[in-house]
């Protein structure tokens, strides 16, 4: 097994166990809504940040509601696969997706057809848990700031190489901002795995990578990769000694990537009666609360109004740059 494998597999590990724990002390639902098992579409694969948010919310919600809530993972096209497949689903409440930054944001401008409206083709329920990235490169490019990056991009006849795990996603959007701060000629090469994405990163052949603290922590934590920034507002509580983009000289790259709970456009209005305060109070449990900082998360307040005027708000503030820079 590779250390990024055993990185995957710890992580999905406690992914699993912060589910168990979630979980217990619901008894299943004897009528009404939910009548059967929820499934809870993640349009990413395992492993993932994303995914791993996804199952910390699906025990919520099974011991809120009191019914079994099943991860789907559906991951292509930079979300839009599984998004598409959430849009098409029978609006009776028991296909819900967790949506992203991209998939309800970036991706209406990188993909002429995402294949769903982001807007039109679901009801927004509640914005979930917001994340960071970091900055990271393998030690051997032989850089220990954001600045010495910025001048190995600016003298270097190529470009600098970043991996992300696809078109859309926040490693991508941070590395479109990196290269509008910078000025610095930048290649996006998009991974369908980020263990592979990781694992190309650890031997060099990749540049750098923005991502998830929760992911790449055990790497940093060996000398395997260093840190250079996070696109954070403020420092981590886990990794005080990483500088913020702002500290590291990388004004206006500040980027958090969120994800909410939607459901088909046309899922009754009891249903979502229901979700929308169960949503709310998961978003002050402490358990919780607790489960996503592990992950290098927090819990974004709110409702059904907050998250539709955020996606729309995101749809539009991308679209901008990524009609100028996206490759």
């Amino acid at each position: 097994m590779t250390k990024v494998d055993a990185t995957r597999r710890g992580l999905l590990g406690l992914a699993a166990g912060l589910a168990a724990g979630l979980a217990t002390g619901g008894a299943f639902a004897q009528g009404g809504w939910p009548a059967r098992v929820i499934r809870l579409v993640i349009p990413f694969s395992a492993g993932t940040t994303v995914d791993l948010l996804g199952r910390v919310l699906a025990a919520g919600l099974a011991r809120e509601l009191g019914q079994a809530v099943v991860v789907e993972n559906r991951g292509g096209a930079g979300g839009n696969l599984g998004s598409a497949h959430v849009a098409r689903a029978l609006a009776d409440g028991h296909t819900l997706l967790l949506g992203t930054i991209g998939t309800h944001g970036v991706n209406a401008s990188l993909y002429a057809d995402q294949g769903f409206n982001p807007v039109a083709d679901f009801v927004p329920v509640a914005p979930f848990a917001a994340t960071s990235s970091l900055l990271a490169v393998p030690p051997g490019l032989g850089v220990t700031d954001a600045t010495a990056l910025i001048a190995l991009g600016r003298r270097r006849g190529a470009p600098l190489t970043f991996a992300s795990t696809g078109q859309g996603t926040t490693a991508h959007l941070s590395m479109l901002l990196f290269a509008k701060v910078t000025g610095v000629t930048v290649q996006h090469i998009p991974y369908q795995s980020p263990t592979q994405a990781i694992a190309d990163l650890l031997q060099g052949r990749m540049d750098a990578m923005f991502y998830s603290p929760a992911v790449l922590g055990p790497h940093l934590r060996s000398g395997a990769l260093r840190a250079l920034a996070v696109t954070a507002p403020e420092r981590l509580p886990s990794l005080p000694e990483v500088p913020t983009t702002t500290e590291a000289g990388l004004p206006g790259l500040v980027v958090q990537a969120w994800c909410g709970l939607y459901a088909p456009t046309g899922t009754p209005g009891d249903v979502l009666a229901r979700l929308v305060p169960t949503m709310r109070v998961l978003g002050t449990d402490a358990g919780l609360v607790a489960a996503l900082a592990r992950l290098g998360a927090q819990p974004m307040p709110g409702g059904a109004e907050d998250l539709a005027r955020l996606t729309r708000e995101e749809v539009a503030r991308w679209r901008g740059l990524v009609d100028r820079a996206a490759d």
